[in-house]
């Protein structure tokens, strides 16, 4: 039975803490600090940290990687295509690896960065997702490295995951993120919902995650652009028609960066 806590760094990072409690062992998924895992570990004495999942090479993802690693021999998987802090084993679209008798599978979702990755779980009752920084709660991430072609193709494919796929951003962005939507779709009563659930989560300092596909498709705007309310939106703010949902991506990604 795999536990999963997030371990908040930084001013708004989660790094995930997956757990084997019938082994006491234990894998985190992008450490930017080492830290919140080193202090963890230190209050659960006889756990072992057996491996370290990172997304992609931005350093709020892989800064604390190297110390704890040197503290506990722990495995480092990571993209093959950007470089990754004692890295032992490089992965590529389609892999497929083993961590805590979970098998993962790897998704090359560039955008973000060019060769940023995801770990997908697949499971009939609780499939797991580990997106880093390209999708969030409500958002994606901005587009440092790829171009939105790439994003878009990238949120399209995890948008085809089962709607109950659990998802564990790499942020805690969702209460921005809804501000955001609401200006998409002011008429999307799933997203008002949402905004007033987030809302009150927050002002109790309560994490927003995890998300699940299915609610991110009834009020995340970059995984509606095919919607007529979005694109609408988008055709008024670009001053012109979209031809495709791509375009409105595009225009959407564009807007929040201002936002």
């Amino acid at each position: 039975m795999i536990q999963i806590e997030a371990l908040p760094a930084f001013l708004d990072n989660y790094i995930w803490l997956l757990q084997d409690t019938s082994q006491q062992r234990c894998a985190v998924v992008d450490p930017g600090d080492a830290a919140p895992v080193q202090q963890w570990l230190d209050a659960h004495p006889g756990w072992q940290l057996t491996d370290i999942l990172i997304t992609h090479h931005h350093n709020d993802h892989v800064g604390g990687v190297l110390a704890l690693k040197a503290r506990t021999g722990a495995t480092v998987h990571g993209p093959a295509g950007e470089s990754i802090p004692g890295r032992d084993h490089a992965l590529n679209d389609g892999e497929r690896l083993r961590v805590l008798g979970l098998e993962l599978q790897v998704y090359a979702v560039p955008g973000h960065t060019l060769g940023h990755i995801a770990f997908y779980h697949e499971a009939d009752e609780t499939p797991l997702l580990f997106p880093g920084d390209t999708l969030f709660a409500a958002g994606c991430g901005r587009l440092f490295e790829g171009t939105p072609a790439q994003m878009h193709a990238s949120l399209q494919r995890l948008a085809a995951l089962p709607d109950h796929t659990l998802i564990y951003c790499a942020h805690e962005y969702t209460l921005s993120n809804l501000r955001f939507a609401q200006a998409v779709e002011p008429g999307n009563t799933h997203v008002a919902q949402r905004f007033a659930d987030v809302s009150h989560l927050r002002a109790e300092n309560r994490i927003t995650l995890p998300s699940t596909i299915g609610l991110e498709k009834l009020t995340n705007p970059f995984l509606r652009a095919d919607e007529v309310s979005v694109r609408e939106k988008a055709d008024e703010r670009a001053g012109s028609r979209h031809a495709t949902a791509q375009g409105v991506f595009t225009t959407l990604r564009a807007w929040k960066d201002k936002f």
